[in-house]
């Protein structure tokens, strides 16, 4: 048998969701056309390929995230450094708003989270596009 942990999933995604905005897929559909938004995908890239993805959303597997937000980091992509809002999302909304909660605390100010995920979106009618098949 497991041993309890101090702190479960469901727990610091609760934590996370009272520190950060989130949003539903209406309020998101709205900001797609938004230069000064991006819309960042953390699923993984199997996930992006099986259920397809959000228009001009920035994929950003999240075991990546911290290094690719950080300036320092050797992995850093401009695309964190640029003054837009970031609205992550994943599958669900668990990932993302830890994920959201994580570079918040790092420092990037303007970000956000689909609180009902990538199934949250397509529920609502939100626009997907289909990855090509892979070879």
């Amino acid at each position: 048998m497991a041993k309890p942990l101090k702190h479960s999933a469901a727990s610091l995604v609760a934590a996370a969701r009272a520190q950060i905005e989130e949003i539903d897929s209406e309020a998101g559909q709205a900001l797609l056309e938004r230069d000064d938004v991006l819309i960042v995908d953390l699923r993984d890239v199997r996930e992006r390929q099986r259920d397809g993805f959000i228009p001009g959303s920035f994929h950003c597997p999240r075991g990546m995230l911290e290094f690719w937000v950080d300036p320092e980091s050797p992995y850093f992509k401009e695309e964190f450094g640029e003054d837009k809002t970031f609205v992550f999302h994943c599958a669900s909304g668990w990932r993302s708003a830890i994920s959201t909660q994580l570079v918040q605390h790092m420092g990037l100010e303007k970000v956000a989270h689909l609180r009902d995920g990538f199934k949250g979106w397509e529920a609502a009618g939100g626009p997907i596009e289909k990855a090509p098949p892979r070879d």
